[in-house]
């Protein structure tokens, strides 16, 4: 189980936990402003964009070709962004704190 917390572009803070799937599903099960995720998770949009805490941006992995494309076409790109569809929960991110790059 691992226990993210979402800050959303307002600075509402927003915890939630799971044992998996993405982190876009987790925010939009908890209705996260900001992570629409309008492709439904196929990496074809920018719509559930996210900062990494730096301290965990190695746990994620790196974006793959695919995402780091996409990335490109983003105007809040950072270092440490990913597309929320494409990391995984694991029980290693328990305490990641994820900025939501888009409002």
């Amino acid at each position: 189980m691992a226990k993210i917390t979402f800050i959303t572009q307002s600075g509402e803070s927003i915890a939630a936990e799971a044992k998996d799937g993405s982190l876009m599903e987790l925010a939009k099960n908890n209705n996260v402003s900001g992570i629409e995720g309008e492709c439904g998770g196929v990496c074809s949009c920018t719509t559930c964009h996210v900062h990494i805490e730096a301290n965990y941006y190695s746990k994620t992995g790196a974006p793959g070709d695919i995402e780091a494309d996409m990335l490109e076409l983003d105007d809040h790109v950072s270092e440490y962004s990913r597309l929320g569809c494409q990391v995984q929960i694991t029980a290693e991110l328990d305490g990641m704190m994820v900025h939501v790059a888009n409002e």
